[in-house]
């Protein structure tokens, strides 16, 4: 698999894994504020990290305040915005640097590949978080392993596919 089509599967994984945790907070009549806060980071972190990418100068909110339902619509348009992403994104540019500043005014550098990796797995880190806090309330918290989302077929198999 090229390293384009491995961040295709891995931000559908992403999509659904932040789904499958939305439905779990849905799911509670009163999930804990802390939960809800932390995923509406998830969705303000990757419109931060998207914004980045594209060098859009107008920086996305790190902790933004949103209902559950803000957070399901964002979800659909961040979707559409990475899709959108990739479809004008060269293979080469996983390579390129791109700088920008972070939310403690520091100055730095990263690889588009970096910046990728770092999205999945920071939102993954998060959705731990909610898992545990849900756990903790003594509610049930979403199954949102990678391999768990292979195995049941969430990701399609049309990336395999198209290598092959």
């Amino acid at each position: 698999m090229n390293t384009q089509k491995y961040f295709l599967k891995m931000f559908s994984y992403d999509d659904w894994a932040n789904r499958e945790s939305l439905a779990s907070l849905r799911g509670i009549a009163s999930p804990p504020p802390r939960a809800l806060e932390v995923m509406a980071h998830i969705v303000g972190s990757e419109w931060l990290w998207l914004s980045r990418l594209k060098q859009n100068k107008e920086p996305a909110v790190v902790w933004p305040r949103l209902s559950l339902d803000e957070c399901s619509g964002q979800l659909g348009d961040l979707n559409k915005a990475w899709d959108n992403y990739y479809s004008a994104l060269a293979p080469s540019a996983l390579h390129e640097n791109i700088a920008y500043t972070n939310s403690k005014l520091e100055s730095w550098t990263s690889s588009v590949r970096d910046i990728l990796t770092h999205v999945i797995i920071h939102s993954g880190y998060h959705r731990g978080q909610i898992a545990t806090l849900l756990g903790r309330a003594g509610h049930e918290p979403a199954y949102t392993d990678f391999i768990h989302c292979i195995r049941q077929g969430f990701v399609m198999s049309s990336l395999e596919e198209a290598e092959s």
